[in-house]
Order: structure tokens, then sequence, then C-alpha cells
């Protein structure tokens, strides 16, 4: 197994590397397209806003890298804003496209009285509970959160994932094939976040 993670400068690479090497894997941060040789598992986070994160990773050529990734469906695990980036564009960035693996927009919270950015702790509620990638989790782990905007899948399918905030029920994570994706931050979600980690590596 040799895990990467991908580094556009917007990322909580830190904290990602450390939950990774918490399970006695040592990753490759990387940064150019001739990272991805040799690798079996890809992460993408992200923190930070829509429109910066896509120029860097244009800028820095890992946009087709990584839609041919997902393409060969190889295991990749987007987080946060490396989640919001597979879709097709941001309320947060107008005009600037999102990768466009799948359908659907990133919006933000209403704002009509509730306290933004959705911050802390949330539960995430589980659509197939026998899916293996929430073995050990039960049926609404809690996972931490901290953003202002979340993506609206246009394929339900997709969808793995509902977490409610103030009202709002959004998609807190997406499956399909290798890939997994959630807005919430497994890397700092203590015990839930290293198992739901584990869980994609095996």
């Amino acid at each position: 197994m040799k895990v990467g993670i991908i580094d556009y400068g917007a990322g909580n690479l830190r904290s990602v590397a450390n939950a990774v090497q918490s399970l006695d894997i040592e990753p490759s941060v990387f940064s150019t397209p001739d990272g991805f040789d040799g690798l079996t598992h890809v992460i993408l986070p992200g923190v930070g806003a829509f429109g910066d994160s896509m120029d860097e990773l244009v800028r820095r050529k890992l946009d087709e890298p990584i839609r041919q990734w997902i393409a060969d469906d190889r295991p990749f695990f987007g987080i946060c804003v490396g989640y919001q980036l597979l879709f097709q564009s941001g309320e947060e960035s107008p005009g600037v496209p999102g990768l466009g693996v799948f359908d659907g927009t990133v919006g933000r919270f209403p704002e009509d009285g509730r306290k933004i950015p959705h911050m802390g702790w949330n539960a995430a509620v589980a659509c197939q509970e026998s899916d293996p990638v929430w073995d050990q989790l039960g049926p609404s782990p809690y996972f931490y959160f901290v953003h202002s905007y979340y993506p609206e899948p246009e394929d339900q399918a997709l969808i793995a994932m509902h977490t409610e905030y103030e009202g709002v029920r959004f998609a807190s994570a997406i499956r399909r094939g290798n890939l997994l994706a959630t807005q919430f931050h497994p890397e700092k979600s203590q015990k839930a976040g290293l198992q739901l980690i584990r869980n994609f590596l095996r």
C-alpha cells in the first residue's frame, strides 16, 4: 500500500498525514502530476475557498490526473473542499468550474438566522449501514465539521451519509466504487475519523 496526499496549497496536510501515520502507514505528500506514480490510494484534503483551490489544482496540473484517477476507479478520498471540488461549480466562486466529476453544485447554507459556518461535532447518518466503509462506526457517528457550503449532488444515489444542521439536511458524504468523499474532517474526528480512514485504506 502506498498512500498519497495531494498538496495544492489549500489542504490540511499535516493533520491528514498525522492521521494516516497513526495507522502505521507513511504517506507521500506530493504537488506535481508525477506524484501519482506508484500510489495505491489518493487523498485530496481541503481547507479554503473553492475558486482558489481549483485554480491551484489547475496551475499545478493536478486536475487532469485527479479526473483520470477517479475515472479508473482507483481508491480516492476527498475531504471538505476536496469533496466540493468534485462537482461542477460552487456558489462561493461564480464562474470557476470544478473538477466536474459529478453533476451538481456547491451551495451555501441559507442566511436565515442560523450560525454560519456550521462548525463543531455533528452526526452523520449512513444511508447503507452495511457498506464496509462504515464498519465499526455505528448508524450515526459524530464527526467534526467546519464549512459554510455543501455539495448538492444531482444523482441522489451518490449520497452515502446525511447530516442535519438547523433544519437543513445535506449530503455529508458520497460514495461511488472506490471513491469516498466527506464534508466533515475525519482527520479531526478522533476515534471515528481514524476508523473511517482505516476502512477506506482497506
